[in-house]
């Protein structure tokens, strides 16, 4: 009962599974970009063959019943199919692709490091 009534008194007040899912988005965004940057990289061959597993395990997710698991396959497979194409020699395709994978590295760092902070305020906000 003295929840609800700091949840009416404080609006500011986060409950706890928004807090939980902040944090699993910033581990989540933070280790995913560290990832990326990891397979941008790796040499060629062994950029291929990280980029192949990549690939095969976000197809995995993806034929997976699991609705939940659809969308981490979806990324985990494009990010697969990004790396080997940074490393195979075809003009065009090649530098496209590795901006492509280090944009999507910046931007899974900027959303976890975003979400860590929302994370550690509603933290601190349910500690006061």
């Amino acid at each position: 009962m003295r929840d609800l009534k700091r949840l009416d008194d404080d609006k500011e007040y986060v409950p706890a599974n928004v807090l939980a899912r902040q944090g699993v988005a910033a581990v989540a965004g933070i280790a995913g970009g560290t990832a990326l940057l990891a397979m941008g990289a790796l040499p060629s061959i062994a950029g291929i063959v990280v980029g192949g597993v990549a690939t095969v395990v976000g197809i995995g997710s993806l034929i997976s019943k699991d609705p939940d698991d659809k969308k981490p396959g979806a990324v985990l497979t494009a990010a697969g199919f990004l790396a080997m194409a940074s490393k195979v020699g075809i003009p065009v395709i090649r530098p496209l692709a590795a901006t492509f994978l280090g944009v999507g590295a910046i931007g899974m760092l900027a959303m976890g490091v975003w979400n860590g902070i929302k994370f550690i305020k509603g933290l601190k906000k349910r500690s006061s």
